[in-house]
């Protein structure tokens, strides 16, 4: 297994509780796919670099993981269809 470094950001506007889920989404699409969450880093409301979609605000949310090689693949796609998350970055830790 390798590890791994999620920084995905969620649309400020949306309530608590779908933030909450969109968190527990990727958690569960972790441990779906064979992986265990390591730690978890809730950040909170940032400022954003750039305007995305007219939004200048995201909720940040840092997850490190370890998982076999073919699921950050799948947490991607996962990702790139969620409506309540505006960006993502998956990290191999190993590689240098």
């Amino acid at each position: 297994m390798n590890s791994y470094e999620i920084l995905f950001v969620i649309a400020n506007a949306l309530e608590d509780e779908r933030k909450e889920a969109a968190v527990e989404a990727v958690k569960s699409v972790i441990a779906d796919g064979g992986g265990e969450v390591t730690r978890i880093e809730v950040m909170g409301t940032r400022r954003l670099a750039y305007p995305i979609d007219k939004k200048t605000e995201g909720y940040y949310v840092l997850v490190e993981f370890n998982a076999p090689p073919e699921l950050p693949k799948e947490l991607d796609r996962r990702l790139r269809i969620s409506d309540d998350v505006i960006r993502h970055i998956i990290i191999n830790k190993d590689e240098k």
